[in-house]
C-alpha cells in the first residue's frame, strides 16, 4: 500500500506542476491586463501603466520565461501574485475556496451515490420501465448545458415560491443577509440556498454516472460468477447487487475521480447563475478583466481538485478491486 501511494503521489505531483505551469503560460500569452488601464477615463500615462505592470509582473513586454519564473517562485511560497489593480490574488482565492468546496463536495457526493444507485437499479430492471425512463432522462440531462439546468431550476423555484406564497426555495445567494434567528434558523436558511446549486451540479453527474454504471452492471450480468449465483437460486437482481456491483465499482470509481474536471466546469456556471461568490465566479470575472494571475490561480486550484480526486479514485479502486494491487 505504501509503495502504491508513493508512486501515485509522485505522478500526481508532476502532473500538478505541469498543469499549473501550462495554466500560467497560456493565461500570460492570451490575456492582456493593459486594457484595464486604457479603459479608464482619463487613461493613465503609458509610462505609469508600464510601471504598474512591471510591479505586478504582468507586463507583456517582459519575456514570458522571466515572468513565469517570478510567478513560479512565488507560488512555491504560497503567493499567487497580484491582480492588475494590486489586490492580493492569494487572499481572494482563499476567501472563495470554502464557498466552492461546499458546493463541489455535496454535488460530487450526491452525484456519485445517486448515479451508482440509479445505474444499478436500471441494470437490475433491464429493458423495464425504470431502465427506459432513466436512459431517456439521463440522455436529456447530459445533452443540456449546465447553465440551462441552473436557469431552469431557478425558474422552477421562483414558480414554486409564487404558487405557495412563501420563500420555500432560495434562487440566489449563499444566505439571507440580516436574517434574525438562532443557529437552527441560520442552518435552515443556508440549506435552502444550497439546495438548487447542489442539484445543478449533481444532476449531470447522476445522469452521466448512471449510464456508465448501468453498462458496467450489464457487462457483469453475463459473467460466470453471476450465472453461478443465479443457478444457486438467487434472482437476477440479487445476484447483480450481491456479486456484480463490487466488481463493477472498480472502473466506475476511476471514472468518477477523473470526471471531476466536468464537475468543476459545471460549478463555474452554477456559481455565476446563483450568485455564489466562489472560485468559479472569480474565474469568469478574471477572464473578462484579463487578470493573468487570478486566472492562473483558479486553474491551479482546479488542477489540484482533479489531481486529488484522481488520487482518491486510485486509492478507492485499490481497496475495492484486489486485482489492481498486483500492478
Amino acid at each position: 500500500m505504501v509503495r502504491f501511494l508513493l508512486r501515485r503521489l509522485v505522478g500526481k505531483a508532476l502532473l500538478l506542476v505541469v498543469a499549473a505551469s501550462c495554466a500560467h503560460l497560456l493565461a500570460a500569452t492570451a490575456l492582456d491586463p493593459r486594457g484595464n488601464y486604457e479603459g479608464q477615463r482619463p487613461p493613465p500615462p503609458a509610462e505609469t501603466v508600464d510601471a504598474l505592470l512591471d510591479e505586478y509582473n504582468l507586463n507583456p513586454d517582459t519575456p514570458l520565461a522571466e515572468r513565469y519564473l517570478v510567478w513560479a517562485s512565488g507560488v512555491v511560497t504560497g503567493d499567487f501574485g497580484r491582480s492588475w489593480d494590486g489586490s492580493d490574488v492569494t487572499a481572494q482565492l482563499v476567501r472563495r475556496v470554502g464557498v466552492s468546496l461546499r458546493l463541489l463536495a455535496l454535488g460530487a457526493a450526491l452525484g456519485a451515490l445517486g448515479g451508482v444507485l440509479l445505474g444499478a437499479l436500471a441494470a437490475s430492471r433491464h429493458r423495464g420501465g425504470l431502465d427506459r425512463t432513466s436512459v431517456a432522462v439521463s440522455l436529456l440531462v447530459i445533452s443540456t448545458p449546465a447553465v440551462v439546468v441552473a436557469v431552469s431550476l431557478q425558474s422552477a423555484a421562483l414558480w414554486v415560491n409564487q404558487v405557495t406564497g412563501s420563500e420555500l426555495l432560495r434562487a440566489t445567494g449563499e444566505f439571507t443577509p440580516g436574517l434574525n434567528g438562532g443557529p437552527v434558523a441560520q442552518v435552515m436558511d443556508r440549506a435552502r440556498h444550497l439546495l438548487l446549486p447542489t442539484l445543478t451540479v449533481a444532476l449531470p453527474q447522476i445522469a452521466l454516472f448512471s449510464r456508465y454504471q448501468r453498462n458496467l452492471m450489464l457487462d457483469e450480468a453475463g459473467s460466470d460468477y453471476v450465472r453461478t449465483a443465479r443457478a444457486k437460486g438467487l434472482t437476477k437482481r440479487a445476484a447483480l447487487f450481491r456479486h456484480g456491483l463490487r466488481t463493477a465499482l472498480g472502473p466506475a470509481v476511476t471514472y468518477f475521480g477523473y470526471s471531476s474536471a466536468l464537475l468543476f466546469a459545471s460549478a463555474v456556471f452554477t456559481e455565476k447563475v446563483f450568485g455564489w461568490h466562489g472560485v468559479g465566479e472569480y474565474l469568469l470575472d478574471s477572464v473578462g478583466r484579463g487578470d493573468v494571475h487570478a486566472v492562473a490561480a483558479v486553474c491551479c486550484f482546479g488542477a489540484l481538485c482533479v489531481v486529488t480526486a484522481g488520487l482518491l479514485a486510485d486509492i478507492g479502486r485499490f481497496l475495492v478491486d484486489p486485482r489492481t494491487r498486483v500492478l
